[in-house]
């Protein structure tokens, strides 16, 4: 992987330094390579398919149909199709990522598809319908092998018959802008979407469906990632207006997704499939890879180049910028009396926090805000870095995976002509860090296991 840290003063941070933490950054994210992730799960041996423990014999599969969707959906696919390399058994596919990669080799016959993120759009809606026929065509006897990722939820999306894609489109815009945490957020794509919310696991039957999943969402609950479609949904219609409520936003809700989600509460609609539904019987979900295992190789990786290290969490949340101050308090302290822990030393922790939008406002994501919150506490701290990462290399509508604080980042924010407080108040922090240096920007890294921050101390 090409050098992380590239646009940070070499006085600031020394070079040797830098390489110490572009390792601990690249072990992170190769921990959750989507290739590696699905090949280490996924064999041929002994006559059997075997996914983990779990075995199903190859005498009993007639087809197999690969559908893979989200932000790594194009090397989980590769990956899979290494490791079933050797069968003799019809392989079909249907990849819906959010960048099509020509890199990525996938058989010719292979349907590549990409959709819209993170508002879905017309992309998502005809890969949504093409997912739901490709699954739907499945009989007895064969194997649906979902590839889920990250950001699949906006990827593939069949709304309702009653709500447009334009009154999604609205809700989902209203959603991400209010500061709604991804679990609500997809309590109410998943009451809205016919694939979310159990909805492949539905349209796959009778066949047997497997998925195995890259997870995105604080403390792996499947049915939030992408929405869960092929997991039993413990959401309902009520808590959807309940939500709605908490944020004070029914009123900018279009009246058909108010209509149907209003029916819904009063079962004048079927609610989505709930665990000991039948279809989930013959569903298997496993969690392949996660902001844990990232953060955990992070911090071996660390470790072997002598740092103190310490897991902070991996359920960070709340809104960033006040993330950031908390963070770089932690420094501070490692300043003011070597606690938690003594220099040189690498705290990691990780999650989602999220970003409440002013009416109007700049250019930025969650990472880069957090790192903005960081700058004013960081103020003067020597030999001292916050680090934070989108791990799929791309911080909401930007070209930056986040950014690097360090001591001397105020003060060059100020000999920039730059108002820290304004640029926190419109949400601008990618114009700053674009000004001031420190933005991390290495494109998309194929994989995605929600946010890292590392704090480092010299």
């Amino acid at each position: 992987m090409q050098k992380l840290l590239t646009h940070i003063e070499k006085s600031q941070i020394p070079e040797s330094v830098q390489l110490s933490m572009d390792r601990v950054l690249s072990a992170a994210l190769d921990a959750v390579s989507p290739v590696q992730s699905v090949t280490h799960l996924l064999s041929v041996k002994n006559g059997n398919i075997s996914f983990g423990n779990h075995h199903i014999p190859l005498n009993s599969v007639h087809s197999i149909r690969l559908l893979a969707f989200g932000k790594a959906a194009q090397r989980m696919a590769a990956g899979a199709v290494e490791a079933l390399s050797s069968l003799d058994i019809e392989l079909q596919g249907l990849v819906i990522p959010k960048h099509i990669d020509s890199s990525i080799i996938l058989p010719k016959h292979f349907e590549i598809v990409a959709g819209g993120h993170p508002i879905p759009n017309q992309a998502s809606v005809i890969a949504g319908k093409k997912a739901a026929e490709f699954v739907k065509s499945a009989q007895t006897g064969d194997l649906v092998l979902c590839l889920i990722s990250g950001g699949g939820s906006a990827l593939m999306s069949l709304p309702v018959e009653e709500v447009s894609l334009e009154e999604v489109q609205q809700l989902t815009k209203l959603l991400l802008a209010c500061g709604a945490e991804i679990q609500e957020i997809n309590a109410l794509r998943k009451h809205l979407d016919q694939v979310k919310g159990g909805g492949i696991a539905r349209f796959a039957q009778p066949a047997r469906v497997i998925s195995l999943i890259l997870s995105d969402v604080i403390g792996n609950p499947l049915d939030s990632i992408a929405s869960g479609p092929t997991v039993p949904d413990p959401s309902t219609f009520t808590l959807c207006l309940q939500i709605l409520e908490k944020y004070q936003i029914t009123n900018s809700v279009p009246n058909s997704i108010l209509n149907h989600l209003r029916k819904g509460s009063r079962q004048e609609i079927q609610d989505t499939p709930k665990a000991g539904n039948p279809i989930f019987k013959s569903v298997i979900n496993l969690i392949i890879g996660s902001n844990y295992d990232a953060a955990q190789a992070a911090l071996n990786q660390a470790r072997q180049l002598e740092f103190n290290t310490l897991l902070l969490t991996t359920y960070l949340k709340g809104e960033a910028h006040q993330a950031g101050q908390v963070l770089a308090n932690i420094l501070q302290q490692i300043e003011s009396t070597s606690e938690p822990l003594p220099r040189p030393c690498c705290i990691v922790c990780g999650g989602e926090t999220t970003v409440t939008l002013s009416e109007k406002h700049g250019l930025g994501g969650r990472n880069l805000e957090l790192a903005l919150g960081a700058v004013k506490e960081m103020d003067g701290i020597p030999n001292a870095a916050l680090i934070s990462l989108a791990t799929d290399g791309e911080d909401g509508p930007t070209d930056a995976a986040g950014a690097v604080v360090t001591g001397a980042t105020y003060a060059n924010g100020l000999q920039a002509g730059l108002s820290l407080n304004q640029s926190l108040t419109t949400h601008n922090s990618y114009d700053y860090f674009k000004k001031v240096g420190g933005l991390i920007q290495i494109g998309s890294t194929g994989t995605n296991v929600n946010d890292l921050v590392f704090l480092f101390a010299w």
